[in-house]
C-alpha cells in the first residue's frame, strides 16, 4: 500500500501535518474522460457514497488529485490520480464462523467443491457481511489458504480458500482449496485457462446458430460503475474475453444454451449475451426481467410473470467444473444438476412450446 507522508499533504493544514495519511481509494482518470465535478466524478465510481459525503471529504482535506488536496467543485482532467486518504489505515473485516448449511458435493485434503445455492452470496461485501459462502466455510474449515481482497468501502477482506466466484444469483459448482499448495496450483490453472468450466442458460430469443462464439472485452460500464459492459476487442477498456455456446433446446421465444468460458470475467456471460441481443431471461441488470420476445396477449405475459416468479433470478447455473488435481495430477471433473428453479421453467417453456405446437 502507498502511504502518503508529510511532504505530499503539506497544503492540508497543521493540525493533518503531524501524522501520515493512508490511501484508502486510488482511481486514474481514463485519457477520454469529460470534464466533470470531482464529487460527481467520486459519486459515480464508487457505490454506497454520497456527494454530500464527498463534499465533506474535500473539506477535511481527504481527497487529493495528483498529490495535492482539491475543493469539491474541482474539475477532473484525463489522466488525474484521484486518491482518497485518511489518517487510519483501511481496517481488515473479520470473518465470522457461521453454521450455514452448504451443498459439499466432493472433499479430499486437498480441496473441497461447493454446489452453491442460487441466492447465496459467496464472500462478504456492502450489505453481505453474514450468512455468505466464506462465513459457512470459517465455521466448517480451520486453517484454510488466505488471500486479501480490497472492497469497495475501504475494507480489507481475507477470503479463505477461496480460487474463484461465482454471482449471489448464479447456481453451482464452485471449488475451495484447503492447502497453500492446493490454492497455488488451482489459481494457475485458472490463470492459464486450463480448467473446464461449462455454464447452462437461458437467454432470451431464438439464436440462428446452433454454435457460436462471443468475443468482446469485459469491464466496468463508463456511466454506471456498478454494471458490466462489452468493449471491442482492441478497445483500451475492459479485459479479453470469450464465451463459446452451444444451443442445447429451443422454446420458440428463449433458447437453452451451454457456455463454455475461455476467460473469467465478472458477468462474462450475462454481459456478452446482452450484447449480441439474447440477455439472460430474469436477468434484472442487463435487461432481462421484461417481456424480450413473444406474443401481445394476456395469456403469455401471465405465462412469463408465472416463470419469473418461479425463477426470481437470472436463469444462470454453472454446472461442470474440470479441472486437474493438485497432488496427483489427474484430470477429474465434477458435474452438478440444474437447481428446481430453474429446472421449472425450463419444463414450463417445454410444455408451453408443446401445447402451442
Amino acid at each position: 500500500m502507498r502511504r502518503f507522508n508529510e511532504e505530499d499533504v503539506e497544503d492540508i493544514g497543521e493540525d493533518e501535518e503531524q501524522h501520515q495519511l493512508y490511501e484508502h481509494h486510488n482511481i486514474k482518470v481514463d485519457k477520454g474522460q469529460v470534464m466533470m465535478r470531482i464529487d460527481k466524478f467520486i459519486n459515480i465510481r464508487i457505490s454506497n457514497t454520497t456527494r454530500t459525503k464527498i463534499q465533506n471529504s474535500c473539506e477535511a482535506g481527504s481527497i487529493l488529485v495528483n498529490g495535492k488536496p482539491v475543493k469539491s467543485n474541482y474539475r477532473i482532467k484525463p489522466f488525474d490520480e484521484i486518491s482518497i486518504v485518511l489518517s487510519v489505515p483501511p481496517r481488515d473485516v473479520e470473518v465470522v464462523p457461521e453454521d450455514i448449511p452448504i451443498n459439499i458435493v466432493y472433499e479430499d485434503e486437498y480441496f473441497v467443491i461447493v454446489n452453491k445455492e442460487p441466492g447465496m452470496v459467496v464472500h462478504p461485501g456492502y450489505g453481505n457481511y453474514r450468512g455468505t459462502l466464506v462465513n459457512a466455510l470459517a465455521y466448517r474449515f480451520q486453517n484454510l489458504p488466505k488471500t486479501k481482497t480490497k472492497l469497495n468501502n475501504d475494507l480489507y477482506l481475507e477470503r479463505p480458500g477461496l480460487v474463484h466466484r461465482i454471482d449471489k444469483n448464479t447456481s453451482g459448482i464452485i471449488i475451495i482449496a484447503k492447502t497453500e499448495m492446493a490454492m497455488v496450483k488451482l489459481a494457475k490453472e485458472f490463470f492459464d485457462r486450463t480448467m473446464d468450466r461449462k455454464y447452462v442458460a437461458l437467454v432470451w430469443g431464438n439464436l440462428k446458430e446452433d454454435k457460436g462464439t462471443i468475443i468482446g472485452n469485459v469491464g466496468r460500464n463508463l456511466k454506471n460503475r456498478k454494471v458490466m459492459d462489452v468493449f471491442p476487442p482492441d478497445s483500451e477498456h475492459g479485459k479479453y474475453a470469450v464465451t463459446h455456446y452451444t444451443v442445447i433446446e429451443r422454446f420458440d421465444y428463449v433458447t437453452l444454451v451451454e457456455c463454455k468460458l475461455e476467460t473469467g470475467r465478472t458477468h462474462q456471460i450475462r454481459v456478452h449475451f446482452k450484447s449480441i441481443g439474447h440477455p439472460l431471461f430474469n436477468d434484472g441488470e442487463y435487461g432481462g426481467d421484461i417481456i424480450l420476445k413473444g406474443v401481445n396477449s394476456g395469456k403469455y405475459k401471465q405465462f412469463i410473470e408465472n416463470c419469473f416468479e418461479l425463477m426470481p433470478r437470472h436463469a444462470l447455473h454453472a454446472k461442470t467444473l474440470g479441472i486437474t488435481h493438485p497432488n496427483t495430477g489427474e484430470k477429474i471433473k465434477f458435474d452438478s444438476e440444474i437447481p428446481s428453479d430453474m429446472q421449472s421453467v425450463i419444463e414450463k417453456w417445454r410444455r408451453y412450446v408443446d401445447n402451442k405446437a
